[in-house]
């Protein structure tokens, strides 16, 4: 069983070692292995070092982060709502985190700092946790937490809606929010990536052991509870961790859609349910969509952003769920 459950994770990993050698390698400056080695050493020549360095690792380690994020996102919201076909933006998360954004763009603040359109993306985005916590405290069932978070969505985007209509009168700043609401990982810093990757290697560490308790929370709450499960506890952790994830990947990346619905159900559909495999494959398939994704953005148009790309992915994938699996 022990071989069974590690033999994917070890191809996942091969996989995303494979993926990062392409994110490094392609861009307008192709870079060959030989190359991208010497450079991580401070070694070969300045243009190398440089577009290694300041251009392509940033944006590598921003893409394993948000798609790492939004792929664990997706199996606990999975998990939470025992529905296969459950995302991360299902509470709200994603929308408050583009509000935050769209407000701090639309507000001129995109040219303050570096810090504050993420920063506002991730008040945004605990705006609606805060929202979903409550409901949650108040010992709303998950039916209802779904029911707060489609309200939420449709809060969040009608006021995102507002702001980029207001804001119309000053193209640069509309310019710059639609830009941002595709979703995208190009022109990354190092500021971004200290943003984002610890706190998403630390809450998917905090995952990982609790697969075998997402396990038993599929049997539903009395048999969970019957085998030792503290289930309220269980998915108020749940709740918090998803919303974290999700928030900081919208904050660095943008809205990224279908990475949380596609790669969790495509996992299980093709190894099975158990999260003590699910987590972590998702973990890593999330990474390498999202970086195989961003490749045809370095070459394609400008509009042919992340985002874009995803959704061009998930969009025909989730049609052929629905007709495979008519609901």
């Amino acid at each position: 069983m022990k071989v069974q459950r590690t033999g994917p994770v070890l191809v996942f990993l091969v996989l995303t070692v494979l993926a990062v050698m392409a994110s490094l390698a392609l861009g307008d400056a192709l870079l060959p292995p030989r190359d991208i080695f010497a450079a991580l050493i401070g070694r070969g020549d300045d243009l190398a070092r440089t577009v290694l360095w300041d251009i392509r690792l940033p944006r590598t380690l921003v893409g394993l982060a948000v798609g790492a994020g939004l792929g664990a996102s997706g199996a606990v919201m999975q998990a939470y709502f025992r529905n296969p076909l459950a995302s991360p933006g299902l509470l709200g998360v994603s929308s408050g985190g583009a509000l935050g954004a769209v407000a701090a763009l639309a507000l001129g603040g995109g040219a303050l700092s570096l810090f504050t359109v993420p920063l506002a993306s991730i008040l945004g985005a605990f705006l609606a946790t805060g929202a979903v916590m409550l409901m949650a405290r108040r010992g709303a069932s998950p039916e209802h937490l779904l029911l707060g978070g489609v309200a939420l969505n449709a809060l969040f985007g009608a006021a995102t809606s507002f702001l980029v209509a207001v804001s119309a009168a000053h193209m640069q700043a509309t310019g710059q929010i639609i830009f941002w609401l595709m979703g995208g990982i190009e022109n990354r810093t190092w500021e971004h990536v200290w943003m984002a990757l610890p706190l998403v290697v630390i809450s998917c560490g905090l995952l990982l052991p609790m697969g075998q308790s997402m396990n038993l929370l599929a049997l539903g709450e009395s048999g969970a509870q019957s085998l030792g499960v503290d289930v309220k506890r269980l998915r108020w952790q749940l709740v918090v961790l998803s919303t974290v994830l999700t928030a900081l990947a919208t904050a660095v990346g943008g809205v990224v859609g279908f990475v949380g619905l596609v790669v969790p159900h495509l996992v299980r559909m093709i190894f099975g349910p158990d999260h003590r495999r699910l987590l972590p494959l998702s973990m890593l398939g999330g990474a390498i969509l999202v970086l195989v994704c961003d490749l045809p953005t370095r070459f394609l148009p400008a509009g042919m952003r992340l985002g874009v790309v995803t959704s061009l992915v998930g969009g025909p994938f989730l049609l052929w769920l629905l007709r495979k699996r008519p609901c």
